[in-house]
Parts: structure tokens; sequence; C-alpha cells
């Protein structure tokens, strides 16, 4: 293994799938673990660093869904969940579960590639528009670290918050109280076009309302404007951490 080598790991209960991948990824330069499920999953993140998790929604025993949460709960780790082509419900559970991207089934090698590099360059603070690594966005007593991509409530305390929950905060955050439509929105923070149905960004406002907002039903900081997208609602001040 190369220094710095990216560690991706595959759980997928499908042993063609993870052959797939781990061939392919592996002529891409990655580090690739590939293994069946949730207690092997665990086993592996006990046993090395992993950059990044593809993640199956149907396994046997304990489901995607729930190994996303237990992602979540324990690590920061970025998530890219594959789900069923039918499934736009699961697709956007998994989202709102903590995923940082999905991809149907059957995908495409090379779709999957671009999706891993434009996740992996947002958790490396490389995409998307660059800011001081010493700010501070400070905005209706919140404030967010931007270089060490963490966020404060007005109490000061961490609330955690997936790459995709930081890249859009930050994204609104660097457009104050101006409205972008959903395309702009996926656009800035996952480098993409969005498809008709596609609701990622919804689901992505709703999961940043229901940490911003006091009544996420009625948001004070994120507003929805009709037939446009949305806009955040505050007054930002900068400032560099000493």
């Amino acid at each position: 293994m190369r220094p710095g080598q990216t560690h991706i790991l595959v759980v997928d209960d499908d042993h063609d799938i993870r052959e797939l991948l781990q061939d392919f990824l592996s002529t891409q330069d990655f580090r690739v673990t590939a293994v069946g499920g949730g207690p092997a999953m665990r086993a592996a993140l006990e046993r090395d660093r992993i950059d990044l998790v593809i993640l199956d929604l149907m396994l046997p025993g304990e489901d995607g869904l729930s190994l996303c949460r237990f992602l979540r709960d324990t690590s920061r780790l970025p998530v890219i969940m594959l789900t069923a082509m039918s499934g736009e419900t699961d697709r956007v559970v998994g989202l709102e579960m903590g995923a940082d991207d999905y991809l149907a089934k059957p995908f495409s090698t090379r779709e999957l590639l671009a999706r891993i590099k434009a996740v992996l360059r947002r958790v490396n603070d490389r995409a998307g528009t660059a800011v001081p690594a010493r700010d501070l966005l400070d905005f209706a007593g919140w404030t967010l670290d931007a270089g060490r991509r963490q966020l404060y409530s007005p109490d000061g305390v961490l609330v955690d918050l997936t790459a995709g929950e930081f890249d859009l905060l930050l994204v609104f955050l660097l457009h104050p109280q101006q409205v972008l439509n959903r395309d702009q929105l996926l656009e800035l923070t996952r480098g993409r076009i969005a498809g008709p149905l596609d609701r990622t960004i919804d689901v992505q406002v709703g999961r940043l309302r229901r940490k911003l907002e006091a009544d996420p039903r009625n948001p004070d900081l994120i507003k929805t404007v009709r037939g446009g997208g949305y806009i955040l609602a505050a007054e930002i001040a900068a400032r560099q951490r000493s």
C-alpha cells in the first residue's frame, strides 16, 4: 500500500459486485477492502483507516440503513449508498440517515468513480468555493468553522454534520440572502446537474433544518422560495480563528 493511498470499504453481499468494484477501483489507484455485511464492516473499521464507504442498501441481517446510521453515529466517514433502481423512497431515506450520495443499481463503474471523486473532493475541502482555513462564519448565533468543518450552536455545542450537510451549509453561507435553485445547489455541492426527480437537495435541506431551526416546519433561517429554490435569510459575519 502506498503511503496516503485512499482506502475504500465496499459493503455488499453480492460477491460479483464486490469482486467487480475491488478489481475496478484498484486499477484507479485506490486501496479497496470488500466485505459482505455489518460484522465484517465493523471489523474492517476497527482494523484499518478507511476514507470512504460504499454501502449496499439491501443486506442480509443488519441492512444498509442501519449500518449508515451506525456510521453517522460513530464517525464522519463519507458514505455512498447503492440502491435498487426503483427504490426512490429508499434512496431518500438513505440520505436522511446520513449518506452523502447514492447510486442506483445497475450502475456504471465510471459513474461510481465520478461520485467517489466528487465526495472525496468535498471531504478534503478542495471542491466548491474556497474559504481561508482559519475562517469562522457567524450567522444567527451559530458559527461554522470552515477550516475544521465544524458547526457550533449558539450555546457553543458542537453539532455533527455529514460531508454533504457541511458543503450545502457552506454554499448557503457564501451566498447569503440569495435565492439558489435546486440545480445551482446540486452543482455547487456535488458538481453535477439535477435530474427531474432528483430530491437530494430537498433531503439535505430538510436535514439541515432539523439541526438549525427551532421549528423545522416553519424555518427562519433556510426558507423555501416558491418556484425558485431556497434562501438563507441571515446576515453573515466572517472572522478568523485566533
